[in-house]
C-alpha cells in the first residue's frame, strides 16, 4: 500500500526533483538571456520597447526562483514498537461494503530482515500479492518490494520488484486487451525514508498526536518519488464484540506542488488520499484501511475479520 514531489531519473540512477529540475531550468534560461542582452548593448536593450526581458526583469526572475520554497526533507520514522510474526485474516471491500477477497497478512523476521506479505484473494480468481521486507534498527528501512497483480479485476497483469542494495527496479506487465507485454527496468536511488507495503507499520509507530511525512514510489509504469503527509484527522469509537475501542482516524495526503498538481490533473493522475483508523490502545492495532492498493486503481477497503465455523 502505496506533499508530491515527481522524480525524474537522471544519468547515474540520481533523482531530480521537480521542484530542483524547474530551477535549473529557468535559472539557465535567465542566465543565457542575460548574456545575450550583454552582448547585445544592454542599454539599448533596457529602452527597446520590443524586448519583453530587460535586466531588470531578468534578475527579478532568478531572485524570486531562488527565494522559491523548498520541500522539506522527510525523514526515516523511528521504531517504537518492533514488529514481529503475525498473522491476520482480512477482507478485502468496494466503498460500499462488499467483500470482493480475503486475504492475510503473514509477518515473521529471521537475521534480523523482517518479511510482510499481504495477499488477497479475489472471488474471480484473481492475485494482489504484495511482499515487502524491511530492517527495524532504530528506524525502519525496507529493503525490498515486490507486488503480483493478475487477474480480471485488474486492467492488466503486473509484477513489480525493486531493491535498495542494488538500486534496480523492474515492472513487467501484459495487457489484458491484447496481450501486449511491457518490460522496464532501471535503476534508483532509495531516500531512506520510502515505505512501500509499510503504511500502516509506520502510522502504528507514530507517538500520539503526531504527524509525519514519508514517501512512496509509484510505478506509472516509470518510478516515480511520491510525499505523503500523515497526520491524525479524527477520533471514531468501534466496537471489538461488546467493547467499545478508540480508532484514530490517520490521512495519508500526497502532497503535490503547485506545477506537478497542474500537470497531474490535466493527465487526470492526481494522486488519491490513504486513510488508515488505528486502535489507539497501549499496544495499537490496524483495525481498517481505505485507498487504493495500486497506482491508479480504486478506492478499496481493508478490515480485520476473524474466522467463523462453518454452518
Amino acid at each position: 500500500m502505496n506533499g508530491a514531489v515527481a522524480l525524474y531519473i537522471v544519468p547515474g540512477g540520481d533523482f531530480l526533483s521537480c521542484h530542483d529540475r524547474i530551477i535549473l531550468v529557468v535559472v539557465a534560461e535567465a542566465v543565457a538571456a542575460l548574456s545575450r542582452l550583454s552582448l547585445a548593448n544592454a542599454g539599448r536593450a533596457l529602452m527597446s520597447p520590443n524586448r519583453s526581458f530587460t535586466r531588470v526583469t531578468l534578475s527579478m526572475m532568478v531572485v524570486a526562483v531562488l527565494l522559491w520554497p523548498r520541500p522539506t526533507v522527510a525523514a526515516p520514522v523511528p521504531v517504537r514498537l518492533v514488529e514481529g510474526v503475525t498473522h491476520g485474516f482480512l477482507v478485502l471491500r468496494t466503498v460500499t461494503g462488499v467483500a470482493i477477497a480475503s486475504g492475510d497478512l503473514l509477518q515473521r523476521s529471521k537475521g534480523g530482515v523482517t518479511e510482510s506479505r499481504m495477499i488477497f484473494r479475489f472471488k474471480d480468481g484473481s492475485i494482489f500479492d504484495e511482499t515487502v521486507m524491511f530492517t527495524q534498527e532504530r528506524v525502519f528501512t525496507l529493503q525490498s518490494y515486490r507486488l503480483e497483480q493478475r487477474g480480471p479485476v485488474f486492467t492488466e497483469d503486473t509484477e513489480i520488484s525493486l531493491e535498495r542494495g542494488t538500486g534496480t527496479y523492474r515492472v513487467k506487465s501484459k495487457a489484458h486487451t491484447d496481450g501486449r507485454e511491457k518490460l522496464l527496468n532501471g535503476t534508483l536511488v532509495l531516500p531512506p525514508d520510502v515505505y512501500n507495503g509499510m503504511l500502516l507499520t509506520v502510522v502504528k509507530n507514530l507517538p500520539k498526536g503526531a504527524s509525519e511525512t514519508v514517501q512512496i514510489i509509484a510505478f506509472t509504469p516509470a518510478p516515480r518519488l511520491i510525499k505523503l503527509e500523515v497526520s491524525p484527522v479524527g477520533e471514531h469509537k468501534v466496537l471489538v464484540g461488546d467493547l467499545a475501542k478508540t480508532a484514530v482516524h490517520y490521512l495519508f495526503k500526497p502532497r503535490l506542488g503547485s506545477w506537478l498538481k497542474l500537470f497531474a490533473t490535466l493527465l487526470g493522475r492526481v494522486p488519491q488520499d490513504f486513510h488508515a483508523w488505528i486502535v489507539s490502545d497501549e499496544v495499537p492495532a490496524f483495525v481498517r484501511f481505505e485507498g487504493p492498493l495500486y497506482t491508479t486503481g480504486p478506492v478499496w477497503r481493508i478490515e480485520v475479520t476473524s474466522p467463523r465455523w462453518p454452518d
